[in-house]
């Protein structure tokens, strides 16, 4: 299976040609904010170097989120109108399940994937090894990074913490519980290869017109219009997302 994987839901923006489990080209740039300037030229680049034609490829694989807002719909948008275009499959994989792939399957220990979503706060989940897979065994939040470092030390199990402490929340960050481990910086840089291998394995999506980004917190925006607003909040799309 020949497989375009996309990720620009955080800072890095990356991208990646994968066939049958073998990466073929990948391009990762952890210097820019300009997603959408990069990512398409990015792509264009790896076909033209493996010697790709859109055509030749069997499915779109694209972080679909958590992350930053501008970033997500960048990633998504981008991964749609190609699928749609050239009559591809598309498959969203969480970018917390992307961070935590980074970890080998050699270990039974919690992977708590993290990533700054501000004001003291991450987005987060928990993620296990079973059978050589890697499955969500706690629910993806938006949540305090305290908070979190509470109810990992409550579950006294292994943890391995897999994100990029910046100075914003290390600045008024507990210590690590002792049954909890912060693994180096290099387990922080999301992996196109592994969004390829995860994407896979994953169902395509059945109406690629209605996917949308999965943000796992409403966007400021809406938080200003629901307190003009008291009492109109549904569970409908009331903000188109993409």
């Amino acid at each position: 299976m020949k497989i375009l994987a996309i990720d620009t839901s955080n800072h890095p923006m990356s991208v990646a040609l994968v066939e049958d489990d073998q990466l073929k080209a990948t391009i990762t740039l952890n210097m820019v904010r300009n997603h959408s300037i990069y990512v398409l030229p990015a792509i264009n680049d790896l076909f033209d170097k493996v010697g790709w034609q859109p055509k030749d490829i069997d499915r779109v694989v694209v972080a679909k989120g958590p992350g930053s807002y501008t970033g997500v719909r960048i990633a998504v948008t981008t991964a749609k109108t190609l699928a749609m275009t050239i009559n591809k499959e598309l498959v969203g994989i969480s970018s917390l399940q992307v961070l935590a792939a980074n970890v080998p399957n050699i270990t039974d220990n919690l992977i708590v994937p993290f990533m700054d979503a501000r004001r003291g706060n991450v987005f987060t989940g928990g993620y296990q090894y079973q059978n050589g897979r890697l499955v969500n065994v706690m629910n993806e939040q938006h949540v305090a990074y305290n908070d979190l470092l509470a109810t990992l030390k409550k579950g006294n199990h292994p943890v391995y913490l897999v994100g990029e402490m910046t100075p914003k929340i290390s600045k008024n960050a507990d210590p690590l519980p002792n049954n909890v481990q912060l693994l180096a910086p290099s387990y922080a840089m999301p992996s196109t290869y592994q969004l390829a291998i995860l994407g896979e394995k994953a169902p395509a999506v059945k109406d690629i017109d209605d996917f949308v980004p999965n943000y796992l917190r409403i966007t400021e925006a809406e938080v200003n219009w629901l307190k003009a607003h008291p009492g109109k909040h549904d569970e409908s799309n009331y903000v188109q997302e993409v």
